[in-house]
């Protein structure tokens, strides 16, 4: 396709349609072309995968899956793709584990531990990697840290949750988990609503495992938070960036990629690793027990992990990505996102950060003591 002919993302529709139509007319653009409505060129599946089923049910996070792929999966396999969003592991266990006759799922992005929880339980099925072709498009050395959990679930992403604040407005910064507690932040610190991710931290501060089942430690860990309260304006999982852009906030615990984005927007956010170590997480795509279209799923993992789709999370939800496919591609064609990753500590995580990191893993019953302590310090 020569340059006057090529669609980018951002191009106002009318003029998408214009130029769609003039390349169309001089030959070099086939009728089988689909554009979404931001005028993104939705690529061929590569390799198509066949499937009956006419929809794909999908529950995600918040703001992780661009949108534009969700449209393309749709209109290049001409399916109803029907999305649904979740803002803690918590939530979407609940929906899963009690709701899938009334609301059942074809694909589902649990992290870290709920991956494990929803194994153990038998709420995944295990993956066939024989219909997975594209996964040879993932980096083997970031997807080892799955473990035997790439039985059952797709690698999507990973990265850190650490500490992010406004060096304009935050006289202290902070360097650790610790001095998060410092009463200079009173009321100016957005969390994420995430038990394992707040408990832990704490923990961290105590010296202890971010993954303890001893009651006596988490004892001391919700004494320690109840002292932290008054420095937490609000809890939001859906879009902590959101109060910090608006100047609600100044501070924040929140995941890499929506540090990232806010200092896209505001060069004076810096993110910070803590002294004791970030927590790190690793997210991914499975299917359900239940699942009513698993044929769909398939193909819509394979379509994901295409390089020419999966690069546009780094400019929608830049977090630590794991297809080099994607890397590649964006690489040789979408320089500046490229760049701009790969120069970002922040989002292109760097390896002693995940060394230091901590996992939080699936406990097994002990997972109800931290439960009730995110009841009683949130109540």
């Amino acid at each position: 396709m020569n340059e006057q002919c090529k669609i980018y993302r951002l191009v106002p529709l009318i003029l998408v349609a214009f130029i769609a139509f003039g390349c169309a007319a001089g030959g070099n653009q086939t009728s089988a072309e689909q554009i979404t409505s931001s005028g993104f060129v939705c690529p061929e599946p590569n390799p198509r995968v066949e499937f009956e089923s006419k929809e794909i049910n999908i529950f995600t996070w918040t703001e992780y899956v661009p949108a534009d792929i969700l449209d393309c999966f749709g209109l290049v396999y001409g399916v109803d793709v029907n999305v649904d969003y979740f803002s803690s592991n918590e939530e979407l266990y609940t929906k899963v584990s009690f709701g899938e006759n009334v609301n059942p799922y074809d694909v589902i992005h649990p992290s870290d531990y709920m991956i494990g929880v929803l194994m153990r339980e038998g709420l995944l099925q295990k993956l066939d990697a024989g219909k997975l072709p594209n996964s040879k498009n993932l980096d083997a050395g970031l997807v080892s840290a799955y473990g035997d959990a790439v039985n059952y679930v797709v690698p999507y992403q990973m990265g850190t949750q650490a500490i992010v604040y406004n060096s304009e407005t935050v006289e202290t910064p902070p360097t650790s988990w610790v001095d998060l507690w410092n009463s200079e932040y009173e009321g100016r610190i957005v969390a994420v609503d995430d038990n394992r991710v707040v408990i832990g931290a704490a923990l961290l501060t105590l010296g202890y495992d971010v993954n303890t089942a001893d009651k006596a430690k988490l004892e001391e860990a919700k004494q320690k938070l109840l002292e932290l309260m008054p420095n937490i304006r609000v809890f939001d999982s859906d879009s902590p960036k959101t109060p910090l852009l608006a100047g609600d906030v100044d501070l924040g615990i929140v995941w890499n990629g929506e540090a990232f984005l806010a200092q896209q927007e505001n060069p004076a956010f810096e993110y910070v690793f803590p002294e004791e170590g970030s927590i790190i997480f690793y997210d991914g795509m499975g299917i359900p027990g239940k699942a009513p279209h698993p044929d769909a799923s398939y193909a819509w993992f394979n379509y994901l992990m295409q390089g020419d789709t999966f690069w546009l999370t780094l400019v929608d939800y830049p977090y630590t990505n794991p297809n080099s496919a994607a890397l590649a591609y964006a690489k040789a064609n979408q320089t500046e996102v490229y760049d701009a990753y790969m120069a970002s500590a922040v989002t292109n995580t760097p390896a002693v950060e995940f060394t230091k990191g901590h996992e939080v893993k699936d406990l097994g019953a002990a997972l109800s003591l931290y439960d009730e302590i995110w009841t009683e310090i949130k109540q």
